[in-house]
């Protein structure tokens, strides 16, 4: 993302669509991983609540953090971001 010229804090304004590397495979590639650092934590610790904590936690950040994002970079960046939307997984 740095090498791109945008910014990597999802918090910050997007100044570029990045459509190569991960994000290629999944249009939410840093939530994907840190699903994936949740769930083997949680595993690893043997930690019962914490993957009962998974399911309602993907529940917000698809419906309270990534839909906006979506919203967001739809506005801005238009055509190319559907482009990009219809050709890539939200997910994997």
């Amino acid at each position: 993302m740095e090498a791109a010229g945008t910014n990597a804090n999802p918090a910050l304004p997007a100044t570029t669509l990045i459509v190569s590397g991960p994000f290629g495979f999944s249009r939410n590639p840093m939530y994907v991983a840190r699903t994936i650092l949740y769930l083997g934590l949680g595993l690893l610790m043997n930690a019962l609540c914490v993957l009962a904590v998974l399911v309602p936690l993907l529940f917000v950040m698809q419906y309270g953090v990534i839909r906006r994002e979506e919203r967001y970079l739809e506005g801005k960046f238009g055509d190319a971001y559907r482009q990009y939307q219809a050709a890539v997984r939200r997910w994997l």
